[in-house]
């Protein structure tokens, strides 16, 4: 099942929660002949009835069949975890395009973990905990709860806040003031009938400084915040990395622009280095196997020369 299709069923599944209903359907009583008996409020009544005695009739097997009502301290417990976590679910579905769901539901998010964990402390004092989370193999509000809690781990939402999960970390809040400022920049120079490709350039020009800014301090968080997590694997909260995802592709596709990169010179120095190696090596190669075939040569010409003066001392 997914994310959406689940927050979509979940109000309707905690509604159901708090719903009592009947477990029979009224007066649509099929009553058989012959001469069983039922307990009635302590009476002992025989079949066939009359049918002035269904509502005693009624009322009986509601008595006998229906579940122990929950104390009304669980019942408390239960609506107000109710509550929460529909203002969880409407907060997730409304802040999943664009996602903004750590920085506006945070708030609700700890609601919603702490009634749960109300619900749970109260094992000692009442039956409110065996009630509500162990009485049956499905075990509903659990299920919420992990539910809520799995979706928020996943987006990581804690690497967006602060140590106490009370409000959004430092970083986080610079980097949405310069994402708001990027995105204001970008607003302001696509005026209406200014929407054309050559007309990109002038959003390129402008919005150039406060786009860098932003992918600085983008590249600073994840270097920081990497080394915290002693090299371990890190992922930033979605909420930045999808504003980071649509700015990149608002900068480099829609408008076509591109930052003029400082380490350039010494990029393309490196690269014509590598490039040139190869041959460099082969041409010192080649002009040293030549200077030594030449001094080969030279020394097989000095010796040829000194026996052949070696020979006329002789003869003479």
């Amino acid at each position: 099942m997914g994310l959406v299709t689940f927050l979509l069923l979940l109000p309707g599944v905690l509604l159901g929660l708090c719903a009592e209903e009947s477990l029979l359907p009224g007066r649509h009583l099929l009553l058989q002949s012959g001469l069983e008996e039922i307990v009635l409020g302590g009476r002992h009544r025989a079949w066939p009835l009359d049918l002035e005695d269904l509502p005693s009739l009624e009322s009986g097997f509601l008595r006998v069949l229906q579940e122990p009502q929950l104390d009304p301290e669980c019942k408390e417990l239960l609506n107000t975890f109710v509550d929460s976590s529909l203002r969880l679910a409407g907060c997730l579905i409304q802040s999943a395009r664009p996602v903004t769901l750590c920085q506006n539901c945070y708030h609700q998010f700890g609601e919603v973990m702490q009634q749960f964990n109300n619900i749970e402390n109260t094992t000692k004092s009442n039956r409110c905990a065996q009630s509500l989370l162990m009485s049956d193999r499905l075990q509903m509000v659990a299920l919420v709860n992990k539910f809520f809690n799995d979706t928020w781990i996943k987006a990581n939402c804690a690497n967006c806040l602060n140590q106490k999960n009370e409000g959004l970390s430092a970083s986080t809040v610079t980097f949405l003031a310069l994402y708001n400022e990027s995105m204001a920049c970008f607003k302001q120079n696509l005026q209406e009938g200014n929407l054309l490709p050559s007309n990109y350039s002038e959003v390129c020009e402008k919005c150039n400084g406060t786009y860098k800014n932003l992918s600085f301090h983008y590249s600073e968080i994840q270097k920081n915040e990497q080394q915290e997590e002693s090299g371990e694997q890190f992922h930033l909260c979605i909420d930045i990395e999808d504003a980071m995802n649509i700015t990149q592709r608002l900068w480099s596709t829609t408008f076509n622009c591109s930052v003029p990169c400082t380490d350039t010179v010494p990029v393309i120095a490196v690269s014509l280095f590598i490039f040139f190696l190869p041959l460099v090596f082969y041409l010192s190669t080649f002009l040293h196997s030549k200077q030594k075939k030449r001094i080969l040569i030279l020394g097989k010409r000095i010796h040829s020369n000194a026996s052949f003066a070696n020979i006329q001392d002789k003869s003479n």
